[in-house]
C-alpha cells in the first residue's frame, strides 16, 4: 500500500513539472511573440519615416527639373529660381543633355522645413516633342534632416496619362541610415499622378497621387511589403500624405495602414487582420 501511494506520489509530481514546463514554455513564447510584434510595429514606423524622406526628395526632383525646362523654354540657359541663396547650382549642358549638381554644403539648406545637407545630381536628355523623358538623380553624401540618405533612382515622365496628367514613374533604389545606427532600403515602382495645379507656376498649389508598391529592407533580415490600395493624397503645402491606404505584409502579421481623412498631420492608423487597430505617429 506504501509503495502504491509512493508511485502516486511519484506520477503527480511529474505532471506537475510537465504542466509547469508547458506554461513556462507557453510563456515564454507569447514573450517572443509580442516582442517580434513590437519589433515589427516599430519597423513599420520607420518605413513611414522613409515614405517622407523619398516623397520629400521626389518632391524636389520634380521642381527642380520643371523649374528648369520652364526657364530654358523662355530663353534662360540656367536658373537658380527657387533655389534657396545656400545653394550651389551647376549645369553641365551639351546638346539636348542637361547634369544638374546641387550642392547644398555641409552646412545644409532648409527646404520646407527639412534640412538637405551633400549632393544631388540630376540628370536627363531633353526633348519637347517627346511623350516620355526619362531622368535620372544620384544622392552624393547626402542627408535629409539627421538621416543619411544613398542611392540612385529613375523617374519617367509621361506628358499626358489616360487621365490627361502628367504623370512620373519613379524607381526607387534607396537606403536610409538613421542616427542611431539602424538602416534600412527601399525598393519598389512609385507612380505619381499630377491632379492638381499643373502649369500654374507655382509648386505649392500642385497636389499629386501616389501608387505603386515597394519593400522596405532592414539589416536583420526582416521584410516588409507595402502595395498602395488607396491612392496616397501628396499635397505640397503638408509633410505628409493627408489620405490613402496601404496594404502591409509581414510574416507576423499583416493589415492596411490608413493616412487619414485629408488632414495634414503625421498621424495614421494601423488595421491588423483581426480588427485590432492602433495609432502611428509618423
Amino acid at each position: 500500500m506504501k509503495r502504491f501511494f509512493l508511485k502516486v506520489s511519484a506520477l503527480c509530481f511529474l505532471l506537475f513539472i510537465a504542466v509547469l514546463t508547458s506554461c513556462s514554455d507557453n510563456e515564454d513564447n507569447s514573450t517572443v511573440n509580442m516582442q517580434s510584434q513590437d519589433q515589427d510595429i516599430s519597423e513599420m514606423i520607420l518605413s513611414s519615416d522613409m515614405d517622407v524622406v523619398t516623397a520629400s526628395i521626389e518632391d524636389y526632383m520634380i521642381e527642380t527639373y520643371e523649374n528648369q525646362e520652364g526657364e530654358e523654354a523662355r530663353g534662360v540657359a540656367g536658373s537658380s529660381k527657387l533655389m534657396p541663396e545656400c545653394a550651389t547650382v551647376t549645369i553641365d549642358a551639351e546638346q539636348n543633355f542637361r547634369e544638374l549638381t546641387i550642392d547644398f554644403s555641409s552646412q545644409g539648406c532648409v527646404i520646407r522645413g527639412h534640412l538637405y545637407r551633400g549632393q544631388i545630381v540630376l540628370t536627363y536628355t531633353r526633348d519637347i516633342d517627346a511623350e516620355e523623358i526619362s531622368l535620372s538623380y544620384v544622392l552624393n553624401n547626402f542627408y535629409f534632416d539627421n538621416k543619411q540618405v544613398s542611392g540612385s533612382n529613375t523617374i519617367l515622365k509621361t506628358l499626358s496619362n489616360v487621365n490627361g496628367n502628367p504623370q512620373f514613374t519613379h524607381t526607387v533604389n534607396l537606403t536610409v541610415t538613421w542616427p542611431n545606427g539602424v538602416e534600412a532600403t527601399r525598393d519598389g515602382q512609385i507612380v505619381r499622378e499630377w491632379v492638381e495645379g499643373f502649369g500654374s507656376g507655382v509648386f505649392t498649389d500642385n497636389v499629386f497621387e501616389v501608387t505603386g508598391y515597394w519593400a522596405s529592407g532592414f539589416v536583420n533580415g526582416n521584410t516588409h511589403n507595402y502595395e498602395i490600395l488607396t491612392p496616397l493624397r501628396r499635397e505640397m503645402t503638408c509633410y505628409y500624405f493627408v489620405s490613402g491606404i496601404l496594404s502591409v505584409e509581414r510574416t507576423l502579421f499583416s493589415g492596411e495602414l490608413d493616412y487619414g481623412d485629408g488632414n495634414c498631420d503625421n498621424q495614421a492608423t494601423f488595421t491588423f487582420e483581426s480588427g485590432t487597430v492602433i495609432n502611428i505617429f509618423i
